[in-house]
């Protein structure tokens, strides 16, 4: 977040248009909470996040929450209620700290959830009834027999980054479109290591969202620990090997000498789902389409107004 106090140095610099701040500063903005949804954009610099990053490390996953309540505004937690995920939303169900609601949860429901996983749904809202779940499913389809329907028998041994666009990041991108979202709580931790490995405490990814995840520094073993001292309810999946959950068809039983997402698409070398990814190709193809049509439409609306005006 940028703040200053003018000097006769930067005074002129303060005055400059926000776009070219932005470049002479090499800063991170939020792009989710953009000028015509009203809501504030969130400004950092390069320099400032570093400091952040440096000073947050340091902190205890409830002070990072704290942190992160106080200061960022459109705040939400995604998760698929996987373990760091529970902790986090049991955290900020007991943070002693102002706000008018817990911070409201985004789940992606992709259609291919474990029946467990929507069974400790509603365990969860049982054991916390404050919690304000907003579930995401694909676009025009309410079940998985509907998304064969529209895209075909498993689409994710087809095509991986149609399904992972389909079932995940589009949903994600709709959500964070229409409920203004500036920042996420996500439940990724260094010791899950791949990608994950090197994470911060705060991110900003490609689309400008900016990514806080609080639980960054602990283990599996912290993460347990922390759900068995607090009575917290989590998947049964969990008691049959499993450690790390996502789709059905994706997700398998580990052994104790493996990485906890190594039951993740095991065998291949995808590690991520898409939602912490760079836009794939796939993405990106798919807003040039977008862009392209709202061109097309603009000029058109121009056209018609220059004839109207002959």
């Amino acid at each position: 977040m940028y703040s200053r106090s003018p000097s006769p140095e930067t005074g002129d610099r303060q005055q400059r248009p926000l776009k070219e701040r932005r470049e002479t500063d090499s800063g991170y903005s939020s792009g989710a909470s953009t000028d015509d949804n009203g809501t504030p954009e969130i400004f950092f610099t390069k320099a400032h996040l570093q400091f952040l990053n440096r000073q947050l490390q340091l902190l205890e996953p409830q002070d990072i929450l704290r942190w992160s309540i106080t200061t960022l505004p459109n705040l939400y937690q995604t998760t698929a209620f996987g373990q760091t995920g529970l902790v986090t939303l049991d955290m900020l169900s007991k943070l002693n700290i102002p706000r008018p609601q817990m911070v409201d949860v985004i789940f992606l429901d992709t259609l291919h959830h474990f029946n467990e996983t929507h069974a400790l749904i509603k365990r969860i809202r049982q054991k916390y009834p404050l919690i304000n779940v907003h579930t995401y499913k694909p676009d025009g389809v309410e079940n998985a027999q509907q998304f064969n329907d529209k895209y075909g028998e498993k689409l994710w041994e087809k095509d991986e980054q149609h399904y992972d666009w389909v079932a995940k990041v589009e949903p994600a991108e709709r959500a964070y479109k229409e409920m203004h979202v500036s920042a996420v709580l996500t439940g990724r931790r260094r010791s899950q290591k791949g990608k994950r490995g090197t994470i911060d405490i705060v991110e900003i990814d490609d689309r400008g969202l900016i990514k806080v995840n609080p639980l960054a520094n602990w283990t599996f073993e912290q993460v347990q620990h922390y759900l068995k001292a607090n009575d917290v309810p989590y998947n049964e999946l969990i008691d049959r090997g499993y450690k790390s959950i996502g789709d059905w068809h994706s997700t398998q039983p580990v052994k104790e000498d493996e990485d906890e997402r190594a039951g993740r698409w095991k065998g291949q070398e995808k590690t991520e789902c898409g939602i912490h990814n760079p836009r794939s190709k796939f993405a990106q193809f798919l807003k040039a389409q977008e862009e392209a049509k709202q061109r097309a439409a603009l000029e058109k609306a121009l056209h018609n107004v220059a004839i109207e005006g002959q």
